[in-house]
């Protein structure tokens, strides 16, 4: 018996995982492995522009992969589109990519804090498989830096916060009004670097990535699914899920890898962090800078 797709939705593409009902971004994370090279380019200019793809023509797209007209028609296909003119559509029905969309109704708030945990559950989850290896670099590497711009900026303030508590020399970059380079060019294979990088990122965030892995220094990469093909510069990747049942993005699973992580680089420190926390709050107390307990 032979079936046909509905009116509208490409059919399925024999041997690829079924992505129908799926998101753009979940749809490329889900292909993505099975695409040879020339789509996986077209698919991370996808990604790269996911927040502004209805400005762009599917020729536009193509030239900024560097790939043909023809693998771009074969990759929207691949990931169960008909042509481009679908996958604009599709983009822009989604309350995504950080891009705040009105819902006029009141909130599910019992919805929104069950889209919450699982969340954090998945992000959890994730965090489990590599916080040996990342909580053992961030305690013991001479240096630490913590990037984030935009909207990843306060989820890598809060990182850095909590890491500065339990060792010294972490660095918050950017400093207001200051660039990156001066601060990275000495960074070395024995130094880390945590890169927040949550979708909406600029440019510039992908090629840092890329001068890091250049010079050996290890990255732990901590973004949202978007950030497949930055991903491939680090040496870690903490995914977090960001997409939330409003308008707006939701960072508390980041929120919750930044104090199961910090946590696990306290242990790591031993007396000379529970030294370090100590005399921390003691200078809190002597400059009046918290209140009394």
């Amino acid at each position: 018996m032979t079936t046909t797709a509905p009116v509208g939705v490409a059919p399925p593409v024999p041997g690829l995982a079924d992505v129908h009902g799926l998101r753009l971004d979940e749809r490329v994370a889900v292909r993505y492995a099975e695409l040879p090279p020339q789509e996986r380019r077209g698919a991370d200019a996808l990604l790269e522009h996911f927040g502004d793809l209805a400005t762009y023509t599917a020729a536009e797209l193509a030239a900024l992969a560097g790939v043909s007209k023809a693998t771009m028609s074969r990759l929207f296909r691949d990931l169960g589109f008909e042509d481009f003119t679908q996958v604009r559509d599709h983009v822009r029905g989604l309350r995504q990519h950080g891009v705040p969309v009105a819902l006029g109704d009141a909130p599910d708030l019992d919805a929104h804090a069950a889209t919450e945990a699982a969340a954090v559950r998945a992000a959890v989850t994730g965090l489990a498989a590599h916080l040996d290896a990342v909580a053992d670099l961030l305690a013991h590497a001479p240096r630490v830096l913590v990037v984030g711009l935009r909207s990843s900026y306060p989820v890598a303030l809060h990182l850095r916060q909590q890491l500065t508590q339990v060792r010294p020399h972490v660095t918050l970059l950017p400093q207001p009004g200051q660039s990156w380079s001066e601060d990275v060019v000495d960074l070395s294979p024995q130094d880390a670097v945590v890169l927040v990088a949550f979708r909406r990122r600029p440019p510039g965030v992908r090629a840092l990535a890329e001068r890091l892995r250049a010079g050996g220094t290890p990255v732990v990469l901590l973004a949202d699914p978007t950030a497949q093909a930055l991903a491939a510069h680090a040496t870690w990747w903490l995914e977090c899920p960001v997409q939330a049942r409003g308008a707006f993005d939701s960072y508390a699973a980041a929120s919750s890898v930044v104090a199961a992580l910090a946590d696990a680089v306290l242990a790591r420190r031993g007396r000379t962090g529970e030294q370090r926390v100590a005399a921390i709050d003691s200078a809190y107390r002597t400059l009046g800078e918290v209140e009394a307990r």
